[in-house]
């Protein structure tokens, strides 16, 4: 009986996520798909990025510039992600230490996606609730700081994996492997570590939103001089935190393509469809609502993201409600 339980939990810790597909129509149709959305939205933050790159103003506030480093992110998050997908319906095999790189900056990319929406969240938080000390607290150099550490946290994970890999076999990186995260992983400790990891950023992620969220929400209501720009400040926030679910279901996507490969198995043709569907609408679908919830309804940005998408050589002046 013991011996069952160690291979089932074997099997569960070396789920490597390889599926063999047939390349029929429908197949090129569902990559076709997933490559033109992902295209189609880094084209749109590209747009956005460039709008908020031609006024200084954009580049010189801290809101913005962390608005602009979540369009980057989620824009290299949709490339690499699907570049990897595309590469695990097509079995294609390369070396690990390639893949380590791979996967590197796909964690580091998902990761970054909560951790930003925690910034954003603080820096309201200030501006609303410390107006006065607002203007030195959210400055350029302490938002590059801020930057800079969520950089840190999202990749100190994976660079306990790489150094641990260095240590016990180096040669380890130039063996030919299928590209996964679960396949990088040479015990299970890595596999625990990186749940904690996930687990310990989301619930700190989801403690600041909230609280940031009820701050604001109280200062809307005692502050009588400056209770439009605390509502809005009320909307962005509580907008952090319907994107935070969105990152919330991101986080379960590889445990409920897990749950439908032990239950369909992975030559079930529905279990193909459901994986599709998984990653389509967890994965891929919340990175590409960033310029639709932040940048659209901004008034300073979306005059110029509109003159800018549509080729319009107009020139005109936007204000910028610090």
């Amino acid at each position: 009986m013991a011996e069952i339980n160690n291979t089932n939990d074997k099997q569960l810790f070396t789920y490597e996520q390889v599926y063999k597909v047939d390349f029929d129509a429908a197949t090129g149709s569902k990559i076709a798909v997933v490559v033109l959305m992902s295209v189609f939205f880094v084209y749109i933050n590209g747009i956005m990025l460039f709008a908020l790159r031609s006024k200084p103003i954009f580049h010189e506030t801290p809101r913005y510039i962390l608005f602009a480093h979540m369009l980057f992110n989620d824009s290299v998050l949709l490339l690499v992600t699907t570049v990897m997908y595309a590469m695990s319906l097509a079995l294609l095999h390369m070396a690990k230490g390639i893949c380590w790189l791979l996967v590197l900056i796909s964690s580091c990319t998902f990761q970054n996606a909560p951790l930003t929406l925690a910034v954003m969240s603080l820096e309201r938080y200030v501006a609303i609730c410390y107006p006065l000390r607002h203007s030195t607290i959210a400055t350029q150099k302490n938002t590059a700081i801020a930057i800079g550490i969520l950089w840190f946290l999202s990749s100190l994970n994976f660079v306990i994996d790489i150094i641990y890999e260095f240590i016990t076999d180096s040669n380890q990186l130039v063996k030919i492997t299928f590209c996964t995260r679960e396949k990088l992983f040479m015990a299970k400790w890595q596999a625990d570590k990186a749940q904690g990891f996930e687990i310990l950023y989301f619930l700190s992620v989801t403690v600041i939103i909230i609280f940031t969220y009820i701050s604001i929400m109280v200062a809307a209501r005692s502050v009588s001089s400056n209770k439009d720009s605390a509502k809005k400040a009320h909307k962005t926030v509580l907008l952090h935190l319907i994107q935070l679910g969105l990152c919330l279901t991101s986080f379960l996507y590889g445990t409920i393509e897990r749950t439908l490969y032990m239950i369909s198995g992975s030559s079930s043709s529905l279990f193909i469809h459901l994986r599709y569907l998984n990653f389509l609408i967890v994965l891929i679908l919340p990175r590409c609502l960033s310029p639709l919830i932040y940048g659209l309804r901004d008034d300073a940005v979306r005059p110029l993201f509109t003159n800018y998408f549509c080729y319009c050589s107009k020139k005109f002046h936007t204000t910028v409600n610090m």
